[in-house]
């Protein structure tokens, strides 16, 4: 108990690690995508914005004639370069600050040398410059001058800090994301486990009450239409299919039990007169000896239908290519050396068919020791009929034994092919009661059904049909 509930814990939690693993690799993979476009975008997006501020600026500033006044934040209509989020800051001629932007920006040699230059709208950028505690990028953008002389210049400065902060920010959002979605998964794929291991349950626990009761006829409460749903019908079938043979093979014993009983009481009744033999009479004698004999006879004939019988369940025998004709007219050969009875013969139709050739054998013969028994004083032939099917029209091959006996009432036909049953009229005959039952079994085998009919002028018609499709 203890392994099999380790083993479907170890299924569930298969389960559950393998969603979880999944859900991760994805998620992570999606993740990682979408941050690093999403990153990508917004710094473009920023950097493309701050190139076009300074553009502005340097059209600007080459188009007309300004001065570092003209960018004071106390003078109204030079807003565009002062967009959202960007920090300006206006140089002299000499590189001295001017109009201080807030925060102040630093200025180096570079930037003075721009502002001393008569060029208008030559620029400088700097990358990551630390301002405080933020880091901004800057452009100092030259106003240009006369006879060699600059007016100063203009320094555009955008923080890009508190881009990267949301970008942290959306990366630690994405991160518990994932482990959500991480987490989820796992849940789900635990209760997905106990759902479908659910019924794995109930197979292991009918398999383990048939183990240690050995009781087969247990019903498995499984359904759906999935793998396991058909896994457990299969098995139910399989306890069905165990169990008749079970009861089969327990009514064979119980009633090869009950057959067996009558001829060895006879045999002991008469092995104990054999003690006082010498007080017999000579006739006496013989009958008691021809006695034995005739016990002995029945019941090495009951153990070998016995034997057959079992061998017949079996279905060890290959299959071959036979024709049944032939193996009519072989049975014939030997009923007539053993009965001394005319036998024939007939045969129409394809009577080829794959089957197994000692079973046929021993089932036909059966039918004949059987009308030769119940027509022991008969005159006219028995007759072995065998009969396939048109070539156009595929069906069973039908082989019956005729036979001009006392015939079958019709109670005797409904139990005539049951083990060990005999009829009222035949309990005084030699004979087991299972040469029916192996014809049976043997046809059953073959895909085909024993039958029984009362002969038109008298006697019977036994027989049995091999395979076909109707």
């Amino acid at each position: 108990m203890t392994l099999r509930r380790a083993g479907l814990a170890s299924l569930r939690t298969t389960f559950a690690v393998s969603f979880a693993a999944v859900a991760a690799g994805v998620t992570v993979l999606v993740g990682f995508l979408s941050y690093d476009a999403a990153a990508r975008l917004v710094r473009v997006d920023q950097q493309s914005a701050f190139a076009e501020v300074v553009q502005d600026l340097q059209d600007e500033v080459r188009h007309n004639t300004m001065t570092p006044r003209d960018f004071s934040s106390s003078e109204p209509g030079h807003d565009i370069v002062r967009p959202s989020r960007t920090d300006v800051q206006v140089l002299g001629p000499g590189g001295e600050v001017v109009d201080k932007g807030s925060p102040g920006l630093p200025v180096t040699a570079e930037d003075r040398r721009v502002a001393a230059s008569p060029v208008a709208g030559l620029a400088v950028q700097h990358k990551d410059v630390a301002v405080g505690q933020d880091v901004y990028r800057i452009a100092t953008v030259s106003l240009g001058g006369e006879r060699g002389e600059g007016r100063g210049a203009v320094q555009v400065a955008q923080e890009f800090s508190d881009t990267e902060d949301l970008l942290r920010e959306l990366q630690q959002r994405t991160i518990l994301t994932e482990v959500a979605v991480v987490v989820a998964a796992g849940l789900f794929g635990w209760w997905l486990a106990r759902r479908i291991t659910h019924r794995l349950r109930i197979l292991a626990s009918a398999a383990e009450d048939v183990a240690r009761t050995r009781r087969l006829g247990i019903q498995v409460p499984v359904t759906g239409s999935d793998e396991v749903g058909r896994l457990g019908r299969s098995f139910d079938r399989m306890l069905g299919r165990l169990a008749q043979s079970e009861e089969d093979q327990r009514r064979l014993v119980q009633d090869a039990g009950h057959e067996l009983r009558t001829p060895l009481t006879s045999l002991r009744t008469n092995i104990s007169l054999l003690r006082r033999i010498d007080e017999l009479p000579p006739a006496t004698r013989e009958d008691l000896v021809d006695d034995l004999a005739l016990e002995a006879r029945e019941l090495t004939d009951l153990v070998n239908e016995l034997v057959d019988l079992a061998a017949g369940q079996s279905d060890t025998e290959p299959k071959q290519r036979i024709d049944l004709a032939d193996i009519a007219d072989e049975v014939a050969v030997v009923a007539r050396r053993r009965t001394g009875r005319e036998v024939v013969v007939r045969v129409s139709g394809e009577t080829a068919a794959d089957a197994r050739p000692a079973a046929l054998q021993r089932a036909i013969s059966n039918l004949v020791e059987n009308a030769a028994k119940f027509d022991r004083g008969g005159t006219t032939p028995i007759e072995i009929a065998v009969t396939g099917p048109e070539r156009a029209r595929p069906g069973a091959i039908r082989v019956e034994v005729l036979d001009r006996g006392p015939g079958v009432t019709e109670g005797d036909l409904l139990r005539l092919f049951d083990r060990f049953y005999r009829a009222a009229d035949a309990r005084s005959l030699p004979g087991s009661g299972l040469g029916l039952s192996i014809v049976r079994e043997v046809a059953i085998a073959h895909g085909g059904a024993p039958f029984a009919n009362r002969r038109d002028g008298g006697g019977a018609v036994i027989g049995f049909t091999v395979g076909g499709q109707g």
